[in-house]
């Protein structure tokens, strides 16, 4: 199962844009907000995330979890 929390960085991420937005929308570090991220994709065992330099976007995979998780959220 995934962890809810975690659902919830991802969805702030779609909703923001920078994993700096999401960390200071909920008052993390950059780097542990992308660490939990890289954590949900595991779980999830499919990359939701597309990382280019120090650009991140969500991936086909990643936008469909986000539609669901709003369900969830």
């Amino acid at each position: 199962m995934l962890d809810p929390r975690k659902l919830h960085l991802l969805h702030e991420l779609a909703r923001r844009g920078t994993i700096t937005a999401v960390a200071e929308a909920v008052t993390f570090t950059p780097s542990a907000v992308s660490q939990q991220l890289s954590a949900l994709e595991r779980e999830a065992g499919v990359p939701l995330l597309e990382r280019t330099g120090r650009t991140v976007t969500l991936t086909p995979a990643g936008h469909l979890l986000v539609e669901h998780a709003q369900a969830v959220l």
